[in-house]
C-alpha cells in the first residue's frame, strides 16, 4: 500500500509502498477514506517535543485526522465489523486505567498518540491499525461524509471540547482565539454556533476574513495594532471571558491571557515549538490579582462523541465549513511543508491514497 513516509525531520515526506498491516488480536485495520493535515503532524515532522519524550522517529508514518472503514478486525475485537465506518480520535487509550474507566480517555495513563510513535502507523497511508479497537474505534453515523468527519479526530473534537468541557463558557460570553489555523477556525466557528461572540486574533487577513465567514464578530489583525491584548479588551467591553491559544507561541500564549477580563478563563490548546520547549513566562501576579483560571485542553474524552454527533445532525455544528482544500497523499508533503509560514487556511484534508 502507499504512504507518506517521515524518512528525516525537516525533509519533504516520502510517499513509498510499505507493507498492508495485519490486525493484532485488539486491532482493527482501518482503510483511510480522509485525513486532515494538523499543525502536529507538522510539529513531529519538524522534531518537536523531545522536551516531553515524544518526539517522533524517522521511518514514522504520520497522520492522526483520520476517518475510514475498517477492513480487517483482530481475533478478540467484539464490537466492530468489516464495513463499519468509523474515526478514530489521536489520543489511543489503554480502556482500562482510571482515566479510562471514568470516562476521561484523552487522559488515558498509558496512552499512545496515533501517528507519533512506531507502534502506532498513523493514517497518511492507504490503511493504519488501531489498538484496543473496541475502546478506541467511534462508529460514524451513516450519512456523513468522510471528509467532514476527519477533524473529529483532532481539530474539530479538540475545539469542542476545550470550549464545552474546559472553558464551561456560556451563551454571550466573548470568546477571543489567538492563531486561526484548523483548531482556531473551529473554535470560532463553535462558539459562534453555541451562542458566545467570538474575536479572532491572527497575523494574516486572509486567515481573518474566513474566521469573520465562520462566526467571528470582531478580528484583530495583530499587524496593525500596538497590543492586540488591550484591543481584544476593548472590543469585549473590558476583556474577554474566555481567551483560547490555538497556535502555541510565547506571544499568542501571553497575549490571550492579558486579554482576559477579571475571572477570566485561559485555554491552551496549540503546543509549543523548537523556541520554547515547553516553557512560557506567564504574568503571575496579574493572574492572581485577577482570579485568571489557567486550563489546559487535550483531545477530547470518547463519552463527548455521542454530543458532538446530535450537535451536527440538528446542523448546529458544521466541521465541513472548516476544510479548506482537499489533496492526494503525493500532494501531502508539501502542504505540510507550507505550514512552516502557516500558509494553510482552514483543516486540509488528503482524500485520495492510491495513486
Amino acid at each position: 500500500m502507499r504512504a507518506a513516509v517521515l524518512e528525516e525531520h525537516g525533509e519533504l515526506l516520502e510517499v513509498q509502498d510499505v507493507e498492508y498491516p495485519e490486525p493484532e488480536p485488539d486491532q482493527v485495520i482501518v482503510e483511510t477514506e480522509a485525513c486532515g493535515v494538523c499543525r502536529s503532524d507538522w510539529h513531529g515532522w519538524q522534531g518537536d517535543w523531545s522536551w516531553v519524550g515524544v518526539q517522533t522517529p524517522e521511518g514514522q508514518i504520520l497522520g492522526h485526522e483520520p476517518a475510514g472503514v475498517v477492513s480487517a478486525v483482530g481475533e478478540d475485537v467484539e464490537t466492530l465489523s468489516e464495513g463499519d465506518r468509523v474515526t478514530v480520535p489521536f489520543h489511543l487509550g489503554d480502556g482500562t486505567c482510571s482515566h479510562c474507566r471514568e470516562g476521561r480517555a484523552n487522559n488515558c495513563e498509558t496512552v499512545i498518540p496515533l501517528g507519533f510513535t512506531s507502534i502506532s502507523p498513523g493514517a497518511f497511508a492507504e490503511a493504519f491499525p488501531v489498538r484496543e479497537a473496541d475502546f478506541n474505534c467511534v462508529k460514524l453515523p451513516d450519512d456523513v461524509d468522510f471528509a467532514e468527519m476527519a477533524g473529529l479526530g483532532c481539530r474539530f473534537m479538540t475545539a469542542y471540547h476545550a470550549l464545552a468541557d474546559r472553558a464551561d463558557f456560556r451563551p454571550g460570553d466573548w470568546v477571543a482565539v489567538h492563531g486561526c489555523g484548523g483548531v482556531g477556525l473551529s473554535a470560532i466557528h463553535i462558539a459562534s454556533a453555541l451562542g458566545a461572540h467570538p474575536i479572532a486574533v491572527d497575523v494574516r487577513e486572509d486567515k481573518l476574513e474566513r474566521a469573520r465567514e465562520l462566526g467571528a464578530v470582531e478580528t484583530v489583525n495583530v499587524t496593525e495594532v500596538e497590543n492586540p491584548a488591550n484591543e481584544v479588551k476593548a472590543l469585549a467591553g473590558g476583556g474577554a471571558d474566555v481567551s483560547i491559544d490555538a497556535l502555541g507561541i510565547a506571544e499568542t500564549c501571553q497575549n490571550s491571557i492579558a486579554s482576559l477580563g477579571t475571572r477570566g478563563t485561559h485555554v491552551q490548546v496549540g503546543l509549543t515549538t523548537g523556541e520554547e520547549e515547553g516553557r512560557i513566562d506567564l504574568p503571575i501576579d496579574q493572574m492572581t490579582m485577577q482570579e485568571i483560571d489557567f486550563h489546559g485542553s487535550f483531545g477530547m474524552p470518547l463519552v463527548r462523541y455521542e454530543e458532538l454527533f446530535d450537535l451536527i445532525a440538528q446542523d448546529t455544528l458544521e466541521p465541513g465549513k472548516i476544510i479548506g482544500e482537499t489533496l492526494t497523499l503525493d500532494e501531502l508533503p508539501e502542504t505540510l511543508a507550507s505550514m512552516d509560514d502557516y500558509e494553510t487556511i482552514g483543516i486540509p484534508v488528503v482524500t485520495e491514497f492510491s495513486g
